[in-house]
């Protein structure tokens, strides 16, 4: 092991815990509420099972909001929000708020063009054997989009790993806030580049899991 990296071991090995944590707390965030958000978006369509324009005019333009904020400015937008939830606006654990919050409108979104892929004769049959709208949901809608549900989550996951990087602006640290504190700033170039090595890996190890599940669960 190079000496550098030895010699900033207990720093390295922190910083990659706070991407796990920010990185993972976002995870969550989509799946709890950025699955239903999404799902929701696509059953209030014009033509689908819960058609309702208001409703669907009033989440899509705020989904389309918050993925239109550059993500630094987002973080500072926040900060009140972030104050009264969690009493502070610095560290891990306030930086996983505007994560969480991005996390949330990135996936749904993708959530909602995979259900668009699935084909509207697969609901029409389910509809016309009596299935409930959770039955059609859970049964139908998520079974046929599942490869694409797992390629979307994998996609947001990488992005996740991207925005954590910012996160030094409001002390979440992580391993891109190391990469700029010790390696930048401090002129080690090398130490950075090991960083940026490090990212790479954990974004390839992602992709390539997450594009073999989805193969797996692709059953056309």
């Amino acid at each position: 092991m190079p000496e550098i990296l030895i010699t900033y071991a207990a720093e390295i090995r922190l910083a990659i815990g706070q991407t796990f944590v920010m990185v993972g707390l976002s995870i969550l965030a989509a799946i709890l509420l950025g699955l239903p958000l999404g799902t929701l978006l696509f059953l209030s369509r014009k033509d689908q099972l819960l058609a309702n324009r208001w409703l669907f005019s009033a989440l899509n333009l705020l989904v389309n909001t918050i993925r239109s904020f550059p993500f630094l400015l987002l973080v500072v937008f926040l900060i009140p929000f972030t104050r009264l939830i969690i009493g502070t606006a610095i560290g891990t654990a306030a930086a996983t708020v505007p994560l969480a919050i991005i996390a949330i409108a990135h996936y749904s979104r993708l959530v909602e063009q995979s259900l668009l892929d699935v084909p509207k004769g697969i609901i029409e049959a389910a509809v016309s054997m009596g299935a409930s709208t959770r039955a059609v949901v859970m049964k139908f809608l998520f079974v046929e989009a599942r490869s694409g549900l797992v390629l979307g989550l994998t996609t947001s996951i990488v992005s996740f790993i991207s925005y954590s990087t910012i996160m030094g602006v409001v002390g979440g640290g992580g391993i891109g806030d190391f990469a700029v504190r010790y390696g930048y700033q401090q002129f080690q170039t090398e130490l950075m580049l090991y960083m940026i090595l490090i990212m790479v890996i954990l974004v390839q190890m992602i992709q390539f899991a997450g594009t073999t599940v989805a193969r797996l669960l692709d059953k056309r």
